[in-house]
């Protein structure tokens, strides 16, 4: 894998294949293991979403003191 970020890969995959973009929004993790190799964990939900010309989605990541605090060993390079 490149130096760049898993998401940048798959964003910018989703922009030039339009197929691998519908399979992103319709079974992200399939999509991903079949594109990049990797396979999410079970335990990971991920929704996949496109942002149009006027509508845009601000996503909360988690509070940094209570994934520091969760269970589980969930390294992903996002």
């Amino acid at each position: 894998m490149s130096s760049q970020s898993l998401k940048v890969q798959i964003i910018q995959k989703a922009w030039q294949d339009e197929a691998f973009k519908q399979q992103l929004l319709a079974d992200p993790k399939t999509a991903i293991k079949d594109a990049f190799g990797v396979e999410l964990p079970d335990d990971i939900n991920l929704t996949a979403v496109a942002e149009e010309d006027k509508h845009f989605y601000l996503v909360l990541p988690p509070n940094p003191e209570d994934a520091a605090s969760a269970d589980g060993d969930v390294e992903l390079v996002w």
